[in-house]
């Protein structure tokens, strides 16, 4: 179960143990336990402009950057009222980067989750955001995903760089080799060299273009 909430008095949780109080762990990292999800998005929005908008029929994404939602880790009671109007929340995209310690990869992915475990349990509806960075976090990243789910990845900004281009393959592979996914989630784009192979085998890949590409194409 969850690790033990501080109980002394005027102690500040300034991990967010609250999180997690109710958590299931997987892994020798232990990542909270998101449940099965199967949800479909029908549109995407930044939680940055979900903040104010008015429209709810659709799906919160944190792929922008991370000063833009570290609000949410700061304070998540604040900002649930705001995503529990929507129809769901793809989990935030906390920056995981090859060059970083593998501790803050580690770190990232774990907010990630920890915010997940949170909502589910308050009652709104969550995709899994994969994220990967270098190859020591291949075969954990995947902790606590449930086989057979809908999942999401974000592809955009990491596809022009050709050694970035090798790893989201790389990772990619891996993560669908274990999680065998129903549905792949991309914002971004999603070229035939790296996704066809997927949709060959079933998978049903769902793409939404970056907020960047649909503005250009006067989309926005």
């Amino acid at each position: 179960m969850a690790m033990n909430k501080c109980k002394k008095k005027g102690c500040k949780d300034v991990f967010n143990a609250f999180l997690v109080s109710m958590a299931y762990y997987a892994g020798v990292f232990e990542f909270p336990i998101i449940k099965p999800t199967h949800w479909i998005p029908n549109r995407l929005i930044s939680f940055s402009k979900a903040i104010s908008c008015k429209n709810h029929n659709q799906w919160v994404h944190f792929y922008e950057n991370d000063y833009d939602f570290e609000r949410l880790w700061r304070n998540p009671k604040r900002y649930l009222p705001i995503l529990k109007r929507y129809n769901g929340v793809i989990l935030p995209d906390f920056s995981v980067y090859r060059d970083m310690p593998f501790v803050m990869q580690l770190w990232n992915i774990y907010r990630s989750r920890a915010i997940g475990c949170w909502l589910q349990a308050n009652g709104v509806r969550v995709i899994v955001n994969v994220r990967w960075g270098d190859r020591r976090t291949y075969h954990c990243c995947c902790d606590g995903i449930s086989k057979g789910c809908t999942i999401a990845v974000g592809s955009h900004g990491v596809l022009e760089d050709k050694d970035d281009r090798r790893h989201l393959k790389a990772g990619l592979d891996v993560v669908v080799k274990q999680l065998e996914p129903s549905v792949i989630v991309i914002y971004g784009p999603a070229p035939d060299s790296i996704f066809k192979k997927y949709r060959n085998d079933g998978i049903r890949i769902l793409q939404f273009d970056s907020e960047i590409a649909s503005a250009h194409r006067g989309d926005m």
